[in-house]
């Protein structure tokens, strides 16, 4: 090769250098703009791919899918709230029977939220379980109010108080008893999907959009008390006219509108990936576990298997953490618990060898049963808003002027006053505190708010049982009720109502960050059924109440004339057991330890990854 061709051929090195440098440049441009547009907590868009910030997500679909709650709230709310007296007036039953059903019911609508969630984190995915579940609603909203309207109400005008209906064929009870259960299948298995599924429009992993997130949690209670208000206010004096078949129509048409509003948004969504069946990871770690009892346990971790790769890239791992190390041995890497494969790389046996994630999945969710189990206590004092606040009030002076306000309408005022509390905090209180004090807040952490919510409660309790002995002194025994109004009552239903904020908004935001991400919705499900709980557990303190108390002739703390009992003592006792039940609490989350996660590994717009 003479002068010139070296010189030539140098050149041409050097120009393609330099274009193989700039083409890196470019692409590694490319790449961060692309990663940029994109989120980062592993969401994909309706066609699988991630989902680009600016055309999916925020709240535009969030307040799609409040408004959808709303509604769909209001809907169930407007059937339930006046089922016992439908199930009387119309469908001729007793007041046992129709407890009874009214029990069995509300039971079948408190246990589908963990079944719909199961499906959605499992199956499904969370939009089409969603989508499932509003379909099932209306058919049952659809099917009750076309059977009400052809053939129950006769005569005409029966249904109202007093006035019964004649006897339905067995054909019509039939198609009655399938109608609301499909309508409590299909409102119970939505509720912690769709809060979920609205969480998810917001990347918890960008700074602002997290704040967004928490917040949805708070609009989310606020929209389903909103639509309930409604319906306790508007429908339920619709229904007491005997119109039941206008009102159910109301309902399904409400319905109709919360499915359309779901819809209409789905290109907009984000979505996460269904993930296995979480029981059957959660049997895999117990059954590894026991298989390696007599291997030693690393210090902290160290040399435990954990999965790389794209396979885990829609699940965050977590990271090892003390405790619970009998479980440790299930990620425990032995050479003759691997699998062959035909490119001569090995994977585990997942029975016998688990990842640190998956163990740390189990660990977590131990680890929140103690704090569940305190929100199942705590639940007692809420569930009394539609039970004892009632019977309180119906046992004072109800009339205003001409008008007898109804016991049961109070809880509109803990409905008014939660709602109320929750926006002024998020919009009113943080913010002027910011402006204040001139720096950003460090509010209040989940289970600090879930502590101040279970303060407040005690207080609430107080309250009620001093405003029962005050209702005492002005009792009328031959009457039955007292000449107290029963505006007394306003204190105890305001202070629940910020209670229930600060607990139950608390609650799911601190449920749904802690569980694993393949158990969203189900964590959010379980923080929901603390109250159904809690409802099952007031029932059985106050038998076994009603049971010491009646000894010797006594009438009891709650008989049926109050002015005879002790109604202040059972609010009394309340209080204490909810008093101890914060000492509990505060134990319980002083020990707890937050979750720790890895990041999303970072994908291109075909599920590539970046990094």
């Amino acid at each position: 090769m003479n002068m010139e061709q070296a010189e030539a051929h140098h050149s041409m090195d050097a120009d393609e250098a330099a274009a193989s440098s700039s083409f890196s440049i470019e692409s590694q441009e490319e790449k961060t703009r692309l990663l940029d547009s994109c989120t980062r907590d592993g969401s994909t868009d309706s066609h699988g791919k991630p989902a680009l910030k600016k055309k999916t997500g925020g709240w535009k679909s969030g307040k799609l899918l409040l408004a959808s709650e709303g509604l769909a709230a209001l809907a169930f709310t407007g059937v339930e709230v006046n089922m016992v007296l439908f199930s009387k007036s119309v469908m001729r039953k007793s007041n046992a029977d129709a407890a009874n059903l009214f029990s069995m019911w509300m039971g079948t609508l408190n246990i589908f939220p963990l079944v719909g969630a199961f499906l959605s984190d499992s199956y499904m995915g969370r939009y089409f379980t969603c989508t499932i579940s509003l379909v099932v609603m209306n058919i049952g909203l659809v099917a009750l109010s076309l059977l009400t309207h052809v053939s129950l109400l006769e005569p005409e005008g029966c249904g109202r108080i007093g006035e019964v209906c004649y006897p339905q064929s067995r054909i019509e009870v039939a198609m009655f008893y399938v109608s609301i259960y499909l309508l409590a299948i299909g409102s119970g298995s939505i509720e912690p999907v769709l809060a979920t599924l609205g969480a998810d429009q917001f990347d918890e992993q960008d700074p602002e959009e997290r704040k967004s997130k928490s917040k949805f949690y708070s609009y989310f209670y606020v929209a389903y008390n909103l639509g309930s208000l409604i319906a306790e206010m508007v429908l339920v004096y619709i229904e007491n006219l005997g119109k039941w078949a206008l009102a159910f129509w109301i309902c399904a048409l409400c319905g109709f509108v919360s499915l359309t509003l779901l819809i209409a948004g789905e290109y907009r969504y984000r979505h996460i990936r269904p993930f296995n069946n979480p029981v059957s990871r959660f049997c895999q770690v117990i059954a590894a576990s026991l298989r390696k009892l007599k291997l030693q346990v690393p210090s902290h971790g160290e040399g435990l298997y954990e999965a790389h790769g794209r396979a885990e890239k829609s699940c965050r791992r977590i990271s090892h953490t003390d405790g619970f190390e009998f479980l440790d041995r299930a990620a425990i890497k032995v050479s003759s618990e691997m699998t062959l494969l035909p490119d001569k790389s090995q994977v585990p046996n997942p029975w016998r060898v688990c990842t640190v994630t998956q163990v740390e999945e189990v660990k977590r969710v131990l680890r929140l049963l103690p704090i569940w189990v305190c929100t199942i206590l705590a639940s007692i004092v809420f569930v009394q808003v539609f039970s004892l606040f009632v019977e309180q009030g119906a046992a004072m002076n109800t009339k205003i002027a001409d008008f007898h306000m109804p016991p049961a309408s109070m809880a509109s005022v803990d409905i008014i006053s939660s709602s109320a509390f929750i926006i002024c905090y998020e919009n009113i209180i943080l913010p002027l505190y910011v402006k204040l004090m001139k720096r950003e807040p460090k509010p209040p952490n989940e289970l600090q708010r879930i502590g101040i919510g279970m303060i407040i409660s005690i207080i609430t309790m107080l309250i009620a049982g001093l405003v029962e002995q005050h209702r005492l002194r002005y009792a009328n025994r031959k009457e039955e009720t007292s000449s107290l109004s029963i505006f007394w009552q306003i204190p105890q239903y305001v202070l629940v109502g910020v209670s229930e904020a600060f607990v139950y908004v608390a609650q799911w935001e601190f449920f749904a960050s802690q569980v694993p991400d393949s158990l969203k919705s189900v964590g959010l499900g379980l923080s929901m059924s603390s109250s159904a709980l809690g409802s099952y557990l007031c029932s059985i303190i106050l038998s076994i109440v009603m049971k010491i108390t009646t000894k010797h002739g006594n009438p009891g703390w709650v008989p049926p004339n109050l002015n005879d009992g002790h109604l202040d003592r059972f609010f009394f006792l309340t209080a204490v057991i909810v008093a101890l039940d914060l000492v509990l609490f505060i134990f319980c989350a002083k020990r707890y330890k937050a979750i720790v996660l890895d990041k999303l590994e970072e994908t291109d717009m075909e599920g590539t990854p970046l990094r």
